[in-house]
């Protein structure tokens, strides 16, 4: 049903459900505010009557990450974006996170929501943007769409921002896979200055190992790709009790992973933001992977939840 005698700060709240698979998505940002399997949460998300902490369950576009000084230039235009993470001078996770998202179509397992992002003075593009949600024996499944509506290319990113958690498992006690051979290094402001590969190095989780005190907001790139072209990080319990696999298609050739150190009280290393990105950070400035719409072009990409690994 849709929410709420009580307006939530998340606005209207649609729940799809279907074999044994449960998801809550909502109005502002249209992001993803919970997730369960047979009653298990495997999404740490928030409540209804709760502000979205941490970005909990948001989509990031046009842009994934952070901007360095909210500076960039394409098309031979120099464009300047509201500094979003003012502490650190950056523009950070797009435009579309705190925005009102609307209702395109819904059935008992799938929603599906939009938002028609008009030009800016700092993205002077609109965009038409979709993301179809569906609960079904595989798990959650996103399915995400941008059409450049305007008569100009433009630049595009995208990710998604999911906590991902195991019952009664801390932080400290998961085993992690990430399938990256590198990682971007970044300095004080969480800005890329190079690339380094993880081989032999605590970062390197391509290979399933503990996470114990490990303190990550990572982006990790060259990714072992599955037969698919898809990619996945899979979190398990130490004793192989439970695990969780987060899977996106070969649209996503990055993954950040981010162990909620930053985070405060009860949240701080409960869940580890597992995020699908198809560029690594900065690439409105770098170009690293960035994707060019043409007028009338539409990039998609799917992603998913699933339970077991």
């Amino acid at each position: 049903m849709d929410s709420a005698v009580q307006p939530s700060p998340s606005g209207i709240q649609w729940t799809i459900a279907g074999h044994g698979h449960e998801a809550v998505v909502v109005e502002v940002g249209g992001g993803l505010r919970a997730y369960r399997h047979d009653g298990v949460d495997y999404v740490d998300g928030y409540a209804a009557d709760e502000i979205c902490p941490g970005c909990a369950g948001q989509v990031l576009a046009p842009w994934p990450n952070r901007i360095r000084d909210g500076a960039y230039t394409f098309g031979g235009r120099s464009l300047q974006l509201d500094l979003s993470e003012p502490a650190r001078h950056n523009a950070i996770h797009g435009l579309v996170n705190w925005v009102s998202w609307h209702l395109v179509e819904r059935s008992a397992d799938a929603v599906t929501v939009g938002y028609d992002l008009p030009p800016s003075p700092g993205y002077p593009w609109p965009l038409r943007l979709r993301t179809r949600w569906s609960v079904g024996p595989a798990g959650l499944r996103a399915e995400q769409e941008a059409t450049n509506v305007g008569d100009e290319p433009c630049p595009f990113g995208y990710s998604t921002h999911p906590y991902l958690r195991l019952p009664g498992v801390a932080v400290n006690d998961l085993s992690m896979r990430v399938p990256g051979r590198s990682r971007v290094l970044v300095d004080n402001r969480l800005l890329p200055i190079g690339t380094t590969a993880v081989a032999g190095t605590e970062y390197d989780f391509t290979e399933p190992r503990p996470v114990g005190p490990a303190v990550l907001d990572t982006a990790f790139g060259d990714v072992i790709r599955d037969d698919d072209g898809g990619s996945s990080v899979t979190l398990t319990a130490l004793d192989n009790s439970a695990a969780v696999r987060v899977w996106a298609d070969r649209e996503f050739g990055w993954w950040q992973v981010f162990s909620g150190d930053t985070l405060s009280g009860e949240r701080r290393r409960r869940s580890v933001a597992v995020e699908p990105m198809t560029c690594p950070p900065d690439a409105f400035r770098s170009g690293k992977d960035l994707i060019i719409l043409k007028p009338g072009d539409t990039w998609r990409g799917a992603w998913g939840v699933r339970p077991g690994a």
